[in-house]
């Protein structure tokens, strides 16, 4: 009579556990998920349902009118942001990922004088915190002549001190010794062999720093802040800040906050989806036959 008993327990504990452990992630999801149907919803809102708290309802449905604000409210200059933030989050997390893929490259590949204190100081550059640099940036801006422009938030974003500790380890997992010995042997030079080869084998971790910066720089407001007083550059960050400001003295913004915002998560989600599989691709890359 005890087998049976003795049997069945660890099956209804492994069954429990694995309830327990389902229902926690489903809890979390749910966490997660939540405030962005919040925002899929009250960006169907007019002023009057979205204050109320009428989110959830099916009263006031009016996303037509939000988007037609957001078109037409001083020219369109929501769209103006829209194609800002494209710009420094596109050309900038690009150009920040093959200098930060070059950069760990170099740093796992080649034997140079000071190798390892140089990556030291590359690994104190990650605990500084990117709001305690926006001032001498901002100084050295000035004395380049670059507030206010386009330069004065690309530049900074190029550079990433995570993203080359995070290359570094991509190209020692990656990037076999024995590739590159082929490579110099068949002819190919330094710069070639890093471009056919080496890029193409730590492509999983240029993928993984490019998305890394991609939402760092669309979510960037300290540097812009600073930088930025022409409206016609800020980002979407900056700009929904303002109308937001705005939103207190006239509640007629806050439709146009909210749907702004709806739509500004939508690179965001569109990146992720489109370049997970990169991720699954590096499983395999640098395996040597």
């Amino acid at each position: 009579m005890t087998s049976p008993l003795v049997t069945r327990r660890p099956g209804g504990s492994r069954w429990l556990s694995r309830s327990a452990v389902n229902g926690v992630l489903v809890l979390a999801a749910a966490y997660t998920l939540f405030p962005l149907i919040w925002l899929v919803t009250a960006a169907t809102k007019d002023a009057g349902n979205l204050l109320g708290g009428d989110v959830f309802s099916f009263q006031g449905f009016d996303l037509a009118r939000n988007l037609s604000d957001l078109t037409t409210y001083q020219d369109g200059i929501y769209f103006r942001w829209y194609g800002n933030s494209l710009l420094y989050a596109g050309v900038g997390a690009l150009g920040c990922s093959l200098v930060s893929v070059a950069a760990g490259y170099a740093f796992d590949k080649y034997r140079f004088r000071g190798k390892e204190k140089l990556f030291a100081v590359v690994l104190l550059g990650v605990l500084l915190p990117s709001t305690a640099l926006s001032l001498p940036l901002y100084l050295l801006a000035v004395e380049t002549h670059t507030v206010n422009t386009y330069w004065s938030v690309l530049i900074p974003v190029l550079v990433n001190p995570f993203g080359v500790y995070l290359s570094r380890i991509f190209s020692a997992g990656y990037v076999p010794d024995e590739a590159l010995e082929a490579a110099r042997i068949d002819g190919a030079s330094e710069l070639r062999a890093f471009w056919s080869i080496g890029l193409r084998m730590i492509m999983p971790g240029f993928v993984t720093v490019f998305l890394f910066q991609f939402t760092a720089v669309w979510n960037n407001f300290f540097l812009p802040l600073v930088m930025l007083s022409d409206k016609n550059l800020y980002p979407l960050s900056l700009g929904l800040y303002n109308w937001h400001s705005n939103a207190n003295a006239t509640p007629d913004f806050y439709p146009m906050v909210v749907t702004g915002s709806l739509l500004a998560v939508t690179p965001l989600i569109i990146a992720f989806v489109t370049l997970q599989r990169h991720w699954k691709a590096g499983l395999t890359a640098g395996s040597v036959k």
